[in-house]
C-alpha cells in the first residue's frame, strides 16, 4: 500500500545523498587522511544524524524551525561556523604536512568516538538537511501514513545513508587510492579545507 510513497522517498534520498556536500567532503577527508576505519565511523555518525532529523520531523519540531526565522538562522550560523572551523583546521594542518618530507600513507590513530561525533554534527547541524526532511515529511509522506511506517522510512534513510558513505569509504580507503591522493597531501588538505569553508559560507548566506 505504501510502496509508491517509499519508492519516491528512496529516489529523492538517493539524489540527495549522492550530491556533493558537507557529508561527502568530511567523509572523503577522513578516509584519505585517516583511513577506512575512521571514514566508516564518520559515516555511522552521519547516518545517526539522519535519525535526528527524522525524530524532530515526527515530533513536528521541523515545522517550528521552518516557521521561526530566528531559530532557523541561528541553526544556519552554528552549522556554518562548525564547517568553517573544520575548513580552517584542514588548511592549518596542510602547513604542518608541508613542513615534513613526505605525507605518510599510514593511518594516524583516530578515536572512533571523535570520528562518529564529526559525522553526527556535520549532518545533524546541516540546515539543508532540515529542509530536505521537512519536505519529505510534509509533502511526500501523506499525513495519514501510520507513524510506524514513517519510523520505518526514517530507519531506511539512516541505513541507506550509512551504506552509501561506507561504500565510498571502502573505495577511498584503499591503499592505492589513498597513496595516489596523499601524493598531493598538502594541496588535498587545502582544497578540502577551502571546500568546507565555501560550504560554510553557502549555508550561512542561503535563504
Amino acid at each position: 500500500m505504501y510502496w509508491a510513497e517509499f519508492l519516491t522517498i528512496a529516489i529523492a534520498h538517493l539524489f540527495a545523498v549522492a550530491s556533493p556536500g558537507p557529508d561527502f567532503a568530511v567523509v572523503m577527508r577522513q578516509c584519505v587522511t585517516a583511513g577506512t576505519r575512521a571514514g566508516i565511523w564518520t559515516s555511522l555518525g552521519i547516518g545517526s544524524g539522519i535519525l535526528l532529523h527524522v525524530t524532530y520531523c515526527l515530533l513536528g519540531v521541523a515545522i517550528l524551525l521552518a516557521q521561526s526565522p530566528a531559530l532557523f538562522n541561528a541553526m544556519k550560523f552554528v552549522a556554518g561556523g562548525y564547517l568553517f572551523y573544520l575548513g580552517v583546521q584542514s588548511i592549518r594542518l596542510s602547513f604542518r604536512v608541508g613542513s615534513s618530507d613526505k605525507p605518510k600513507s599510514r593511518s594516524p590513530a583516530v578515536e572512533p568516538r571523535r570520528a562518529f561525533l564529526l559525522g553526527f554534527l556535520t549532518n545533524g547541524l546541516n540546515p539543508k538537511a532540515t529542509l530536505f526532511f521537512l519536505a519529505l515529511f510534509t509533502v511526500v509522506i501523506d499525513p495519514s501514513t501510520p507513524t510506524i511506517i514513517q519510523v520505518f522510512y526514517g530507519l531506511y534513510l539512516a541505513l541507506a545513508t550509512f551504506a552509501w558513505f561506507a561504500m565510498l569509504c571502502r573505495f577511498l580507503g584503499r591503499q592505492a587510492v589513498r597513496e595516489l591522493l596523499l601524493r598531493w597531501g598538502v594541496w588535498l588538505e587545502r582544497v578540502m579545507g577551502s571546500i568546507l569553508i565555501f560550504l560554510a559560507v553557502q549555508i550561512a548566506i542561503s535563504v
